[in-house]
């Protein structure tokens, strides 16, 4: 067993097992549950509209050079700076040596998984620059030192009252303070910041290829004035975000919000073209895209996995798994938990390390029945345990087992061998894993093979 196989499987036995977790979890995922129908409701053909996305990306990544270098051509000419970096040891140097060029020592950030799966924050703060979550979510958790619990709603797995504590503890307010009461606390602190910073950061939900622009969306407007305040702005973004047209939007950005938080459309849908142009009075006066692969390539060189690049990060498989909702995000050890998580993670980082999160399903398929870009991911997971199998990582012990398994199920004679009792102390003792948590296994004491030659009178 991989080590992060062993620290997965402590995490989720004791998160699956504490009552309280699960219940406010499930509470605040019904919440999606009870709203998404209402968002869908804006589709004639949402089958379709689902088609049409998953083709487009399908475009998009199948010439995936071509609409990059489209990207930075275009956004290049009004006078922003792209950077290409391979891993997120030369994402975070690039990005500490622009906050050197502008003597930043407050940074403010928004809308962004990417710097979470570079692990940004605690590289900036080792070269004592302050890097602050604008994001209530996100703030929420670097508050309480923890990351991100879901990939849209960083913070699900706490109540009001654990959010009242937490802000009590890390900021001196009434213990008693409603949600909109907390909200306006952090939104007094954190306006502060954007005065102070001298360098704003965001992701970017799509990458614009015509235009040469990055668009993002968003319900609070935290990454409008991240990227509009400070003088200086950064987008990090990952390879796989681009779409080849602007008109491509009209389709990306509702069903991103329908899937997403079960909206018609988000709050604030944003389109960032560079810096601020001679006739423009807003915006940064610098604007550097960060294209980010960090293991991207491994994927697009995957001919079956590939289709998980699709992905639009909505969020929707991991509310509708059931793995997920019983040991939540942070069992998960990885920027992107739940299904599409255990689809990617093993090809971002290693396949040896990282197989056992292919194995945390039980392929109901719901994952790829509520995908908004209909990415087979059930069948995915299946072909990660696949090739971990021809790669040689499955164990001694499971390898000998299947090996056997298969033996005994190309012979009647041994399947026959033994009456149900034998066969049932035999399985269950194999299998403790299953058992441990659960009553035995109960084998009839005659096989259908025997029931039916008995009754026939031959074989």
């Amino acid at each position: 067993m991989s080590e992060q196989s062993s620290i997965f499987a402590t995490k989720s036995k004791e998160k699956s097992g504490d009552r309280d977790h699960r219940r406010t979890i499930n509470f605040n995922i019904g919440k999606y549950n009870a709203v998404v129908p209402q968002g869908k409701s804006q589709f004639a053909e949402l089958s379709q509209a689902r088609e049409r996305a998953k083709n487009t990306k399908w475009r998009a990544i199948e010439s995936l050079d071509y609409y990059l270098e489209l990207f930075e051509k275009n956004i290049t000419k009004r006078g922003a700076k792209v950077i290409w970096v391979e891993n997120a040891e030369q994402a975070n140097e690039e990005i500490l040596k622009i906050c050197k060029e502008k003597n930043c020592r407050t940074l403010v950030k928004s809308k962004s998984m990417v710097t979470e799966e570079i692990h940004l924050n605690d590289f900036l703060s080792k070269n004592n620059i302050e890097s602050v979550e604008t994001d209530l979510g996100e703030y929420i958790q670097q508050l309480d030192e923890e990351p991100p619990y879901h990939i849209v709603t960083p913070a699900m797995h706490k109540s009001k009252e654990d959010v009242a504590k937490l802000f009590a503890d890390k900021l001196g307010t009434d213990p008693t303070l409603s949600p909109e009461e907390l909200t306006l606390v952090a939104r007094e602190k954190l306006r502060e910041k954007y005065v102070q910073a001298e360098v704003g950061i965001t992701g970017a939900n799509f990458i614009v290829a015509d235009i040469g622009a990055i668009a993002v969306t968003e319900n609070e407007g935290n990454a409008r004035l991240s990227c509009a305040w400070p003088k200086t702005h950064i987008a990090v973004v990952g390879i796989e975000k681009v779409i080849p047209s602007i008109n491509d939007l009209a389709l990306f950005w509702p069903l991103l919000a329908t899937f997403g938080t079960g909206q018609r459309i988000t709050s604030y849908n944003t389109i960032v073209a560079g810096p601020r142009q001679e006739n423009e009075t807003d915006g940064p006066d610098d604007m550097y895209v960060i294209l980010l692969d960090n293991g991207r390539t491994n994927i697009l060189a995957n001919e079956k996995s590939r289709e998980s690049l699709y992905c639009i990060r909505c969020g929707a498989c991991l509310n509708a798994c059931p793995v997920y909702k019983n040991i939540g995000g942070h069992s998960y050890s990885t920027t992107y938990s739940g299904p599409i998580g255990a689809v990617i993670t093993p090809h971002l980082r290693d396949l040896g390390e990282w197989k056992h999160l292919s194995h945390a399903s039980s392929l109901c398929g719901n994952c790829t029945e509520v995908c908004a870009v209909k990415i087979n991911l059930h069948e995915l997971l299946l072909e990660n345990r696949h090739e971990a199998a021809e790669e040689g990582f499955a164990p001694f012990a499971e390898k000998m087992a299947w090996k056997i398994w298969k033996i005994a199920m190309l012979r009647r004679g041994w399947m026959n061998l033994a009456n149900g009792n034998i066969k049932g102390k035999v399985i269950n003792s194999i299998g403790k894993a299953w058992t441990r948590h659960r009553s035995d296994l109960v084998f009839p004491k005659k096989s259908f093979n025997q029931q039916w030659k008995d009754k026939k009178g031959r074989s």
